[in-house]
């Protein structure tokens, strides 16, 4: 059955580049943090790549073998807790190749979903060190249809309208999205969710990483939780946080409803092509 409200946490986080003993004690604290007291959420998000950062001359000895050192945590802590957490992403080894992979834990402890980026952001190499996924994230929590993209896939809208003409109700974010580029990440989180009329949860990672070429980058966090008017229900600044937020469920249909974008659509003019 499905729920109406949904209490979402954003982890808003700084990520130790290089160190994932440190940044899986972090993650660890966080989630119990967000558990305390008695206005615990339904869904816990994290940011990308919190495991190892963007250290990708070295990925291939940080990356998770398997993914079983993220896939033990993050199914310990939803099932002790009995909450959803959508794992932000991960750096993880498979057979030699390293994927920038998002897992999906519901209340249960199940992982029921799992999401390796598609679009490799190539002015941070990602495409040197890392390999593409080929395949969408779509996935149910609390009987909730929901969608996942990470960072770069944002750019992508044919993407995200793939995931709400699926039946996707939510869509979330996980990202390491650098200065100076706020402006984009704002616009282009309130035009996902208003032009697919869905709910959209971005958490992005705050502070600065030294990368393996000597360069600084930073981060200037502004998680987000937008609903699917695109309109703001809460929204971080540039420190380190937990961000919280209550999408009101019910109200993405009644959108939908109200302005009928997904029946009016032409997707048999769409597939012609530009006249000449």
């Amino acid at each position: 059955m499905k729920v109406s409200d949904w209490k979402i946490n954003v982890i808003q986080m700084d990520v130790a580049i290089g160190d994932p003993d440190k940044n899986y004690r972090q993650v660890e604290q966080n989630i119990k943090l967000a558990m305390q007291g008695h206005d615990a959420p339904d869904v816990i998000v994290l940011p990308e790549m919190w495991n190892a950062g963007y250290a990708l001359n070295r990925i291939q000895q940080l990356a998770d073998e398997q993914g079983i050192r993220t896939k033990e945590l993050l199914h310990r802590l939803s099932k002790h807790y009995r909450v959803n957490i959508v794992g932000g992403s991960v750096a993880v080894k498979q057979e030699g190749q390293v994927q920038n992979v998002t897992y999906v834990y519901n209340r249960q402890g199940e992982r029921v979903s799992e999401y390796a980026k598609i679009h490799l952001f190539k002015l941070m190499d990602e495409h040197l060190y890392l390999t593409e996924g080929d395949m969408l994230h779509r996935f149910e929590l609390d009987g909730i249809p929901c969608g996942s993209i990470i960072c770069y896939d944002l750019r992508f809208p044919e993407l995200s309208r793939t995931l709400a003409l699926s039946g996707a109700e939510v869509l979330f974010v996980p990202a390491q999205w650098p200065n100076p580029r706020l402006y984009h990440w704002k616009t282009l989180l309130a035009a996902r969710a208003i032009e697919n009329q869905m709910a959209v949860v971005a958490c992005n990672r705050t502070g600065s990483s030294i990368g393996d070429n000597g360069e600084e980058t930073t981060f200037f966090g502004h998680s987000m939780i937008l609903d699917p008017w695109g309109e703001v229900i809460a929204s971080a600044g540039e420190e380190a946080l937990i961000l919280k937020g209550t999408l009101k469920l019910e109200s993405i249909p009644e959108v939908r409803s109200r302005i009928p974008v997904f029946k009016d659509r032409k997707p048999h003019i769409y597939q012609l092509g530009v006249q000449e």
